[in-house]
C-alpha cells in the first residue's frame, strides 16, 4: 500500500469542523474501550453494532460514520491479546484511554474525490465540506476503488490528509560489481560498513536543541491558558516537527543510497528498547533513529530485490575478523587491536565486517564463517535468491510504505 500526503487548504470553518471530528472519534474509541474493559468478551463485530448504540444515545456521534473508530478499538485490543499470545517480553500494551486524538479516518464512503484530483469532498455531517489539496502527486491517474483508506491528520503546521492507495511497488535493482556490505551502527559516525567507509551523524536534535530549550523556557513561563502560550506551544511543537522530519528524510535518503548501491545487506539486530535505557548516551541514540533507518532499510531491500539479512550482535565487536580471537575492550576503546595475528582496525570496521560474514552465513546455511574468499561465490547462489530477510527473517517487500493506515 502507498501513501500519498497533501495539505489541506481549510478555513476557520471547515479547521473547527475537523476537531470536532477529531473528538468524536476519541469519544467513540474510548466509549468501545470501556466496553470491552468492563465485559472482555467483545468481538470487532460487537464494537461495531455498539457504534449504532452510541449514535442513538449522543446526537453529535450521527456526524460521522464511526466504523473506523470501532475498527482503531479493536486494532489495540486485538494488538495487547496477540503480545499476550505470543508471550512478549516486557509491557504487553493494554489498552489505554486517548487524551489528544490527532486523526480521523474514512473507509470508502464520506468522501469524494474530485476528477482533477486536486479537491476532495467530505460529505458526512461534520461539515467540512470541500477542501483543495495542496501537493506536486496526482491522485486522479488511480482508480477509486484502489483508494482504501482517506485519513485527515493534525500536526503542529497544520491539517494533512493522506490517501492509503492499494499498488504494488517494486523497482528493477541494477545489480552492483558484487557489492556485499555489513554495516555497524554507531554515534560517532551513523554507520561503518564493512568497505571501511562511514556515513556521518547528522545529530539533529542535538543542533536543535539550544533553540528547543528557549522555546520551552517562553513556553513554560506564559500563564496557563493564555494566548500567548498557545503560540509558544505551537512554536516549540512546530520546532519538534522540523527535527522529526529531518530524521524521517536522512533516513530515507541514506536507506535508499545504500540499497541501490549494494547487492546484499547485512545489519545487526538490535534490541533499541533495551539499548536506550544506557542513561549516559540514551539522547544520542534516540537521536540517531536506528529503528526508523533500518525499518527503511528493510522496505527498500523489498522493492529492489534485495537480500537484507539481521544477525545476532553478540561478540560482533569483540571477535577479531582476520583469525577469530574474542578480545575484550570496554565501550570507550574505539580501536580493535588483536594479540593473537597483531590486526589494528577501527572497532565499528571490524564489527561490520563481523556482521556481514554471520550474514553471509545465514544466507548460505552454513554454520561456521565463510572468510572473504568464499564471498564471490555466495554472491553467484543471492542472485538466484532475492529476499529480503527483515527483523523477523521473513520477506519483507510487502511492508507497508510509513506511516500505515
Amino acid at each position: 500500500m502507498l501513501i500519498y500526503e497533501y495539505k489541506l487548504d481549510a478555513n476557520k470553518k471547515q479547521i473547527q469542523a475537523i476537531d470536532t471530528a477529531l473528538r468524536v472519534v476519541q469519544f467513540i474509541r474510548n466509549k468501545c474501550i470501556r466496553l470491552w474493559m468492563d465485559e472482555r468478551v467483545v468481538s470487532q463485530n460487537d464494537l461495531q453494532v455498539y457504534c449504532s448504540t452510541l449514535a442513538s444515545q449522543y446526537d453529535f456521534a450521527k456526524c460521522l460514520n464511526s466504523q473506523a473508530s470501532a475498527d482503531r478499538a479493536w486494532f489495540s485490543i486485538q494488538r495487547f491479546y496477540d503480545n499476550c499470545k505470543n508471550k512478549q517480553p516486557g509491557k504487553k500494551g493494554y489498552p489505554k484511554f486517548q487524551h489528544d486524538n490527532r486523526s480521523v479516518e474514512y473507509k470508502q464512503t464520506g468522501w469524494r474525490l474530485e476528477s482533477d484530483g486536486k479537491h476532495i469532498e467530505f460529505s458526512d455531517h461534520c461539515g467540512i465540506g470541500r477542501v483543495r489539496l495542496i501537493g506536486c502527486r496526482d491522485l486522479a491517474t488511480f482508480p477509486l476503488p484502489q483508494i482504501r483508506r482517506v485519513r485527515i491528520v493534525r500536526r503542529a503546521d497544520g491539517y494533512y490528509c493522506q490517501f492509503g492507495v492499494n499498488a504494488h511497488r517494486e523497482i528493477q535493482h541494477v545489480p552492483t560489481t558484487g557489492r556485499l556490505l555489513g554495516i555497524d551502527m554507531g554515534l560517532n559516525a551513523y554507520y561503518t560498513d564493512s568497505e571501511g567507509n562511514t556515513v556521518a551523524n547528522p545529530r539533529y536534535l542535538r543542533k536543535a536543541e539550544k533553540r528547543l530549550k528557549r522555546l520551552a523556557r517562553i513556553h513554560s513561563k506564559c500563564a496557563k491558558k493564555s494566548k500567548n502560550r498557545i503560540k509558544a506551544q505551537k512554536k516549540l511543537a512546530k520546532m519538534h516537527l522540523k527535527v522529526q522530519r529531518q530524521r524521517e528524510d536522512f533516513a530515507r535518503k541514506a536507506a535508499n543510497a545504500l540499497i541501490t548501491s549494494s547487492d546484499v545487506i547485512a545489519y545487526e539486530k538490535l534490541s533499541i528498547r533495551n539499548v536506550v535505557k544506557n542513561h549516559h548516551l540514551a539522547k544520542s541514540m534516540s537521536d540517531a533513529s536506528w529503528g526508523k533507518f533500518l525499518s527503511w532499510v528493510n522496505y527498500y531491500g523489498g522493492i529492489h530485490n534485495v537480500p537484507v539479512i539481521a544477525v545476532a550482535p553478540n561478540f560482533t565487536s569483540q571477535d577479531c575478523s582476520a583469525c577469530g580471537t574474542r578480545v575484550k575492550k570496554s565501550l570507550s576503546v574505539r580501536t580493535h587491536v588483536c594479540h593473537n595475528c597483531g590486526m589494528v582496525l577501527d572497532r565499528d570496521h571490524n564489527a561490520a565486517v563481523n556482521i556481514l560474514d554471520k550474514g553471509l552465513m545465514v544466507l548460505s546455511g552454513r554454520q561456521e564463517p565463510v572468510g572473504h574468499a568464499a564471498h564471490e561465490t555466495l554472491l553467484d547462489r543471492c542472485a538466484s535468491t532475492p529476499v529480503s530477510k527483515g527483523t523477523t527473517g521473513k520477506r519483507s517487500g510487502g511492508k507497508k510504505n510509513p506511516p500505515s493506515l
